[in-house]
């Protein structure tokens, strides 16, 4: 059975859904599924035309096309891609997650006609929303990487409310054993794009004060992006750049290792579907301390698994970071208890089983909802 795989962003980037998508593929092919990708090409140094693990990699100027490039560069896009689908003939489409490049699926949905599974992870930007809809619209099942998500889709295309379900995101269980949490010497961790969504400001904001009440503690902030600078300026000028480390890109093979030497996990975002991160650290028994947004209520269970916090609240954060510091104890409970939750609700065996049964469930049957 062949899919064609449409995804907004896909290797060699490395972010949560690109991180997936390079299990997922490889997962799903054990299981008789022949993959092909399509991938905006991000970079001019990219190939149009690649390999990922022996699965066809097909790279599109989806932005630039639609941006700068003018008519005919739109309109021989919209051909290769038409012709990529009749020549591939894919029993399915999957289009993993939504933007604009969207309308080059959409207007090409002539060319080979197949079931369409749309997933959604992440919010796409507004001036989107009309070629969103009209992807969703069009598609034969929409799946959410949380409620959350579904929720904004649903709202954008009600219709969609009774051919649409919610398949969390999972991580595999590692191969390291957690780990004792350190609490002579305190280590967070903040870990992810360094971008203004994450809200890691807030996490050095927090930690301001949180030092002052336990000075041996130590911020580990792990990942690259667009204002690791502001964020290295903002610890300089609070006096406690000394006690934050900035430690670059991280290879996604390391992240356990990394979790493993924390005390906890702080995930101060303004907006977050389902981060993978949330996931990795309560396989390693770790609680998080996050904000109330988007999907994170759906991973951790507030005084069980880990605190939420309001969104932009600093001083909230600091406050929910200092108790479980004070109180070690209900730190490791909370941490053993994410751990038995992540096994239960988000194993990657759960997730892979529910997107293969859904996989022929759409090929066998396509229209399954309303």
């Amino acid at each position: 059975m062949r899919v064609l795989f449409w995804s907004g962003t896909f290797w060699p980037q490395i972010g949560g859904v690109e991180v997936l998508a390079a299990k997922f593929l490889p997962a799903l092919r054990e299981r008789g599924y022949e993959y092909a990708v399509v991938a905006p090409k991000n970079h001019p140094d990219l190939p149009d035309e690649d390999s990922y693990n022996g699965i066809s990699v097909h790279r599109f100027s989806f932005y630039n096309d639609l941006n700068r490039n003018g008519l005919d560069h739109v309109m021989d896009t919209r051909q290769k891609l038409s012709n990529l689908k009749r020549s591939f003939a894919p029993n399915l489409i999957h289009v993993n997650a939504v933007g604009v490049e969207n309308f080059f699926h959409v207007s090409t949905a002539s060319a080979h006609r197949s079931p369409v599974l749309v997933t959604l992870h992440g919010k796409w930007k507004s001036r989107a929303d009309a070629i969103v809809g009209q992807t969703l619209h069009s598609a034969d099942w929409v799946v959410g990487c949380s409620a959350a998500i579904l929720e904004q889709g649903r709202r954008l295309a009600p219709e969609i409310v009774c051919r649409s379900s919610v398949i969390y995101n999972g991580v595999e269980a590692s191969s390291l054993s957690p780990g004792p949490m350190p609490f002579d010497s305190p280590r967070l961790l903040c870990l992810g794009r360094l971008a203004p969504e994450k809200g890691f400001d807030l996490a050095v904001a927090a930690f301001g004060r949180i030092v002052q009440l336990f000075p041996r503690t130590r911020l580990t902030i792990a990942g690259d992006g667009p204002v690791r600078g502001e964020l290295e300026r903002q610890a300089a000028e609070q006096g406690i750049g000394h006690a934050v480390e900035f430690t670059g890109w991280i290879d996604p093979e390391q992240v356990p290792a990394l979790i493993n030497r924390a005390t906890l996990v702080v995930m101060p975002s303004r907006d977050d579907s389902l981060p993978l991160v949330a996931l990795e650290a309560a396989r390693m028994a770790r609680p998080v301390v996050a904000t109330c947004v988007g999907g994170l209520p759906e991973v951790i269970v507030h005084q069980q698994t880990g605190l939420l916090v309001e969104n932009e609240d600093s001083g909230g954060l600091a406050e929910a970071v200092t108790f479980l510091l004070d109180h070690p104890e209900r730190a490791v409970s909370m941490g053993k208890a994410a751990q038995r939750r992540a096994e239960a609700v988000f194993s990657w065996e759960n997730h892979v089983n529910a997107y293969d049964a859904l996989y022929k469930q759409l090929i066998k049957r396509p229209e399954v909802g309303c």
